[in-house]
């Protein structure tokens, strides 16, 4: 009978795979990094952050638009952007830019970020900064100083009406924009229009009414994103030619209109069995906006992305101790692990997102079904299923064979969510972090980027 941990792995899904495998002592490799020396080496919990893998998914995305603007004879260019609310972090930034990209900022902080590096020589005249998001007072500032500055290929994208004016007061001589539409959500959404950027029908009569007149804007970029993100279904393709018509038809009065930016969107694994062919859906996009340009007979856009998860999502992992098993009735075991969901990964709590989740060892054991719970006195402290099944299965609780599991693909928001280094709930504290990358021979190397919390940290910042 086939009952132990490994057998239901593969008999549920096609495994090893290309980032999990398992090493002749059964124990879970990410990536070839062996996570039971790390517990060795550092002890539990951490979290971490594998480098390589920015590079990665940067290159396999800037390949498959690559390969369809190729196969399309497509006119235009394709650009790249890192949306930087993923993770703000120094060594996310410093990795993704070696890649020749752009960035897509949030708010006014973001700027602050952008001259920081500016400063470093990490991004020069080439990279183009692209600012999204509502635009209060100090990001209305911070954009025009860095223009003011000398950095032109900074574009703000219009959010609302008001914007134009502000930074037409603000800014010495012209400069580029771009105009968000407002995007009609999922029938699924709690309302029928995103709150971001101008409707539809209101695009081209303001251009008419507004930024023809303007002799210091210019309108470079139109930019579309839904919700939901780039999915092979109807509602998304439907989405994307109604923004076309827009493009077409501002292009036919706009000349310096060159741009589309339809946003971010591509998925990251979050599951073994998870299936998505990122080649065909850049085929299929560029064929749709190259159709839509022919048939209305106006030159094709430059194209540009926003991944914000894909280029970081699949770079992050975190690892726990199961601590302790409760039976707390007939039917139900909890597996406590030695953190908290909650302050770790917020996502889990917040907005009921699932991540692979996998023992680190014991994989030639037999296994069990188990509840996951965290460590703070909070009923939603709770991890009780995977993406792919109603339930979680561990190798047996066993007091003394310690048992590891580890959360994968959890590289995007969870810290700035969680609030790094600040306050978390129950004051359970921050885990380390820890850098993982390979040197110029391909070998691993890795270093502590962030100690766990201490008390001393949460009693200064709560006024002790």
């Amino acid at each position: 009978m086939k009952t132990k941990y490994i057998d239901l792995i593969e008999q549920t899904f096609d495994f090893p795979q290309e980032e999990f495998q398992l090493n002749k002592k059964h124990q879970l490799e990410f990536h070839g990094i062996d996570l039971m020396e790390l517990v060795k080496t550092y002890g539990g919990p951490f979290k971490f952050t594998y480098l390589p893998k920015v590079s990665e998914n940067i290159q396999k995305a800037k390949k498959w638009f690559g390969t369809a603007i190729k196969e399309h004879q497509y006119k235009g260019n394709y650009n790249y952007c890192y949306c930087t609310k993923s993770s703000h972090f120094k060594f996310i930034l410093d990795r993704a830019l070696e890649n020749d990209i752009h960035l897509e900022t949030s708010s006014a902080f973001d700027i602050n970020i952008v001259e920081r590096l500016i400063e470093q020589g990490k991004i020069t005249s080439k990279n183009k900064i692209i600012c999204n998001g509502f635009k209060r007072a100090q990001y209305i500032e911070n954009i025009s100083r860095l223009i003011n500055n000398g950095f032109k290929n900074c574009v703000p994208i219009i959010d609302n009406y008001e914007e134009v004016n502000l930074l037409t007061e603000a800014i010495d001589g012209s400069f580029d924009i771009g105009i968000r539409i407002a995007s009609e959500e999922e029938p699924k959404f709690e309302f029928y229009t995103s709150r971001l950027g101008i409707g539809y029908k209101n695009i081209v009569p303001y251009y008419k009414k507004h930024l023809k007149k303007n002799k210091k804007a210019r309108l470079t970029m139109l930019h579309f994103f839904i919700n939901t993100g780039i999915q092979d279904q109807s509602y998304y393709w439907n989405e994307l030619i109604k923004c076309m018509r827009v493009y077409v038809n501002l292009k036919k009065i706009c000349p310096s209109l060159n741009s589309l930016n339809i946003g971010g969107g591509f998925p990251i694994k979050n599951s073994l069995g998870f299936e998505y062919d990122y080649a065909y859906m850049a085929h299929e996009i560029i064929g749709q906006i190259q159709m839509a340009c022919k048939e209305s007979k106006v030159d094709v856009p430059d194209i540009y992305t926003e991944f914000g998860s894909f280029t970081v999502g699949e770079a992050g992992g975190a690892v726990f101790e199961v601590l302790y098993q409760k039976q707390q009735n007939d039917r139900e075991k909890w597996n406590l692990i030695n953190s908290s969901f909650i302050t770790t990964m917020p996502d889990t709590w917040a907005i009921n997102k699932r991540f692979i989740m996998l023992a680190v060892n014991r994989w030639n054991e037999e296994y069990e079904r188990v509840l996951l719970g965290g460590l703070t006195c909070d009923s939603d402290d709770y991890y009780n299923s995977e993406q792919h099944l109603n339930a979680i299965h561990l190798p047996y609780f066993d007091e003394k064979k310690p048992l590891y599991i580890g959360f994968f693909n959890t590289g995007a928001y969870q810290e700035s969510i969680g609030g790094f280094g600040g306050l978390q709930h129950c004051l359970i504290p921050q885990p380390k972090h820890l850098l993982i990358d390979r040197d110029q021979d391909g070998k691993l190397t890795h270093s502590l980027f962030a100690e766990q919390q201490t008390a001393d940290s949460f009693l200064t910042l709560l006024g002790y």
